[in-house]
């Protein structure tokens, strides 16, 4: 049987998420949730681009993932680094895996998080089958980019790369404050105040 209400949900729906597009948009603020992937990384380039083009004022990327596919993680970190527009780093959650590969595109003094965040660092995992040559090929591959994602850690925390790659070979979780002594995060903060214009 239908009722008004069954008819009315759908077209308030996609009016509602518009809304909440142009406030971000308008707020110069991006949203970065959940696991990275193909789909997510093109979606947050593309909102990038977009703001970029728009002004050369700061934007805000808020960021709570576990990580998720590198190589559309390090599609973030290009561009965050290809833009003009200074972007405001924010951590809140946890921020692991190829989200803080991601995270570390910006400087550190645009670098922040909330006082509950976690960080998690760690060398890539693979999980190739197939013939023995393939299995060889993907071990290389991992190899090169566990090399490069420590020379990308020692580089944005002034670490020796030699330490990173020993702190990466397994998960190593930091909290807040010690994400900062790492040298991962620039500050912690409570208020949005506290960002840098």
């Amino acid at each position: 049987m239908e009722t008004p209400e069954h008819e009315a949900a759908p077209a308030t729906a996609e009016p509602r998420n518009s809304f909440l597009e142009e406030k971000a948009f308008k707020s110069r603020t991006v949203l970065v949730f959940g696991a990275i992937s193909d789909s997510s990384a093109s979606e947050v380039a593309r909102r990038l681009i977009a703001l970029d083009a728009d002004s050369s004022a700061p934007i805000d990327m808020l960021v709570s993932s576990p990580g998720g596919h590198l190589e559309s993680g390090d599609a973030i970190h290009d561009i965050l680094r290809f833009i003009s527009a200074p972007v405001n780093m924010i951590g809140t959650g946890w921020v692991g895996s190829a989200a803080t590969h991601m995270y570390l595109a910006v400087p550190r003094d645009r670098r922040y998080c909330t006082p509950n965040t976690r960080f998690l660092i760690h060398q890539p995992s693979g999980g190739a089958g197939g013939q023995a040559s393939d299995i060889a090929i993907h071990a290389k591959e991992i190899l090169k980019a566990r090399e490069r994602i420590a020379k990308t850690i020692a580089r944005e925390t002034g670490k020796p790369l030699d330490t990173v790659l020993l702190d990466i070979e397994r998960d190593r979780w930091l909290s807040a404050e010690e994400a900062v002594e790492y040298g991962l995060v620039g500050r912690v903060i409570e208020s949005k105040k506290d960002l840098k214009r």
